[in-house]
């Protein structure tokens, strides 16, 4: 496809871009309207909202668009995931400068309606406006399909913290591609498209999990939420946690302890939940640490002392 978006013009750039969806069976009115209708049979929604912005969120040089797209619905849907919800819809609205190419949006949605798929999803509308910076806002919802939702404020002192999913592999991923490398591959793509455990989190609520979230700002920050919410410390057993010889050897030629990009390094959307000691889990969720009686200030520690390196993500405290 050939031209600029703004030589498509609002309307035609939507058409493009809205032929390029699928739907599911709970999407009773997609695009066209003036608002979607996605069906709720629990009659609660759920609901999550993300802006992403270029030269913060992603580089266009480090990601086609079609990266980005799948990258910014899969943090969306995580969320959706996390409070033991299954994901049924998306809306975008999408800023983009006039100048730009129109197979950059176009490639943007189809990222954005696959990874939909993989979730069970579909993107039911949005809105497109004149910008000069490219920026994002998703809002995703979903079902709890009669159950009840998993907070961050349940967790209980005896409970196991166990998660399941990618660690550190984003900010490794990251570290490589700031130095201006593209490999290790699997790094790279970990951190340009994650891959969230999007049916662990319904699961895990099916299992009795106390509280959870997904690993977006990094595992010690948001255990901290946890912590903060239920009024416990989370003690995290370093030995516990996978180091992959690579992330290693990655961490060797930057002068870099992985561990760092583990606990602290986020956008791989993991599921980290906190389960009763007793329950049977399955095999793809690895237990790492506990919750404890707070002595003092709720917290998150790592062998039984606080965590004091840097890290974590913070919109007003990272640089770009």
């Amino acid at each position: 496809m050939k031209g600029t978006v703004g030589e498509l013009g609002e309307f035609g750039l939507i058409r493009e871009l809205t032929a390029r969806l699928t739907s599911t069976p709970a999407v009773r009115i997609g695009p066209g309207d003036d608002a979607a209708v996605v069906a709720a049979p629990d009659r609660r929604v759920v609901a999550s909202t993300d802006v992403l912005l270029e030269g913060r969120h992603f580089r266009r040089d480090w990601s086609t668009a079609y990266d980005v797209g799948r990258k910014a619905a899969a943090q969306n849907l995580a969320d959706i995931a996390a409070m033991g919800a299954v994901p049924t819809s998306l809306l975008l609205g999408l800023v983009v400068p006039a100048e730009l190419p129109v197979t950059w949006p176009t490639e943007l949605m189809d990222g954005i309606r696959d990874e939909c798929q993989v979730a069970g999803a579909a993107v039911v509308g949005g809105d497109v406006v004149r910008g000069d910076v490219i920026t994002l806002a998703i809002t995703a919802l979903g079902d709890l399909r009669h159950h009840e939702p998993v907070t961050r404020s349940g967790a209980r002192p005896g409970d196991v913290v166990a998660y399941t999913g990618w660690l550190g592999w984003s900010a490794a991923g990251h570290a490589v591609l700031s130095r201006g490398f593209r490999s290790p591959r699997a790094f790279v793509e970990a951190h340009r498209r994650p891959e969230p455990p999007y049916h662990a989190g319904p699961a895990a609520a099916g299992l009795g999990a106390t509280a959870m979230c997904d690993v977006s700002d990094g595992l010690v920050a948001d255990l901290g939420h946890i912590a903060d919410a239920s009024h416990v410390r989370i003690d995290l057993r370093s030995g516990a946690l996978d180091v992959p010889s690579q992330m290693h050897d990655i961490g060797q030629a930057v002068g870099v302890d992985p561990l760092q990009w583990v606990l602290t390094g986020g956008e791989d959307h993991a599921i980290v939940a906190t389960f009763p000691a007793d329950t049977k889990l399955p095999a793809r969720w690895k237990v790492i640490g506990e919750v404890l009686h707070a002595a003092g200030q709720p917290q998150v520690t790592v062998d039984g002392a606080p965590w004091h390196s840097a890290g974590g993500w913070d919109h007003f405290g990272s640089p770009a």
